[in-house]
């Protein structure tokens, strides 16, 4: 088959011919891809500060947002048939009998660091005409969904952010929502970026009832704010309302939901966290020299009152079930603004300029049908 990869130890980016996968175990699923996102992590191991390939390999294949059509199932399988559409997950469990989260399929949560992800570390990835997965690591998608199923997986990482969020926040009477009201009703939250991820989130958060706002750089207008604004969500522009000032517009922040991976920004956003406020952070930047930050003041604030971190990465099945949920709300109340997501679909020869060239737009998909 055609595949998409890296190979490390040469630096090369390229064109691969990769096997195609047969069924091997009896709950296996074989997969035509549809669809592969790109994201900065894609672009980030093309620069080869990250990922690896599988023992034995000396190249990865790309791809770790896909969308696809089941067409083969093993004799063990339940939940799927021929004709499905399905999303895969990334990470996979550690062997290490002694790690309670892998053992209890919550792999995100992997105590002993040495899982693998599918396109990303020691696992091949989507971004080739088939694959094969167990049907756990497996969901559904309802037909209706087809065409913007691809942003399943980056949204996840906004849906396992909630969920951290709902726990952490049980240390205390937190919002002032109604019965019938969504949890968040009565609380502001702020979105720090207006990528995919930032979009994303603030749409989840707008759903479960927050009174959101996106806080990125560019100035009005430009078609990011645009988009936002058209779900309800102000934009707000960092270049005409600084930190200080944020909160004084905002009212007290009760969640910051961090999506633009810079380390500057994300400190210096985190001051304006309120009383009793959760910061969720998302970005892992590539390894840098240290920077200066507000140490005293973040160190006074999250002690005095009571704010808490939580980073989120990969997810479990019930964010990819959660995000399903949503996505399919998303559609049916801002059908317009969710598949503007979408920046264009692509063919597989494009992958160059997709990986390797100047980022633009917001989502990017290779289109494989």
């Amino acid at each position: 088959m055609r595949a998409v990869g890296v190979v490390p130890s040469r630096k090369e980016v390229r064109m691969l011919e990769h096997p195609a996968p047969s069924l091997s175990h009896a709950n296996h699923v074989k997969i035509r891809t549809l669809d592969v996102g790109i994201c900065g992590t894609d672009r980030e191991i093309c620069t080869f500060v990250y990922g690896a390939p599988p023992g034995g390999s000396d190249y990865l294949v790309l791809g770790h947002e896909a969308l696809g059509r089941v067409v083969e199932v093993g004799s063990g399988v339940k939940k799927f048939k021929v004709g499905d559409y399905v999303v895969p997950s990334v990470r996979r469990p550690c062997p290490d009998p002694g790690c309670v989260p892998c053992r209890q399929d919550r792999q995100d949560f992997c105590s002993t660091w040495t899982f693998t992800e599918r396109g990303i570390n020691q696992y091949h990835g989507y971004m080739t005409e088939y694959f094969v997965d167990d049907e756990k690591y497996l969901t559904f998608v309802p037909p209706e969904l087809r065409d913007i199923a691809v942003l399943v997986e980056p949204l996840t990482v906004a849906e396992k952010g909630l969920a951290q969020v709902w726990k952490t926040q049980q240390r205390l009477p937190w919002g002032g929502a109604k019965p019938g009201e969504p949890r968040g009703a009565g609380l502001n939250a702020v979105v720090l970026g207006a990528g995919p991820v930032g979009i994303l989130g603030a749409m989840a958060l707008k759903v479960n009832g927050f009174k959101t706002f996106v806080y990125s750089r560019s100035k009005k207008p430009n078609p990011k704010a645009d988009l936002v604004e058209s779900f309800g969500v102000e934009y707000i522009s960092s270049e005409e309302v600084n930190v200080e000032d944020l909160a004084k517009k905002v009212g007290s922040i009760d969640l910051i939901y961090e999506a633009v991976g810079v380390p500057g920004i994300t400190f210096d956003v985190m001051r304006a966290l309120g009383i009793n406020g959760v910061y969720v952070m998302t970005g892992i930047p590539a390894p840098k020299p240290p920077i200066p930050v507000a140490a005293s003041e973040i160190m006074r604030n999250v002690v005095l009152k009571n704010q808490a971190i939580v980073g989120t990465v990969n997810a479990d099945g019930d964010a990819f079930a959660n995000a399903i949920s949503d996505l399919g709300t998303f559609h049916q109340r801002w059908p317009k603004a969710v598949r503007q997501l979408i920046t264009a679909r692509h063919t597989l020869d494009n992958f160059e300029e997709l990986l390797v060239g100047k980022a633009f737009g917001i989502k990017n998909v290779i289109a494989f049908e």
